[in-house]
């Protein structure tokens, strides 16, 4: 099976839609996982994380930050527990990851990012 471009995301998520109309617009073939149905592992977490550094990651102004409780927030200081807050609520993720063929990650969407991402890796 050859490598190709995966979006990681959650199906209903505005920003989502967005960038999976920019991708098929595009022509671009990709598989798009969602975490609601397909979960994310701790291993593919890390491999953002090593990559991305958690705190690109960590979706600090959503609606599901918010209402945690302000104690769990100021705990949230390190990977480990971003991480760990992560894979307990895959909303916290910020949307989309985009990962080209050859595994480089982008997060975050906007035409010029994805345009510029894709146009490095063709």
């Amino acid at each position: 099976m050859t490598a190709q471009w995966v979006m990681y995301g959650i199906k209903n998520c505005d920003t989502i839609k967005k960038a999976r109309n920019f991708l098929t617009a595009a022509g671009i073939d990709y598989r798009f996982h969602d975490y609601r149905v397909d979960g994310i592992d701790a291993a593919l977490l890390q491999s953002f994380i090593d990559q991305l550094g958690y705190e690109a990651l960590l979706n600090t102004r959503g609606t599901t930050w918010r209402k945690l409780p302000e104690a769990e927030r100021a705990a949230i200081n390190d990977a480990a527990s971003a991480a760990a807050l992560m894979l307990a609520q895959p909303a916290m993720i910020k949307r989309p990851v985009l990962s080209a063929p050859d595994g480089e990650l982008r997060v975050g969407f906007s035409d010029s990012l994805y345009q510029a991402f894709i146009q490095e890796k063709s």
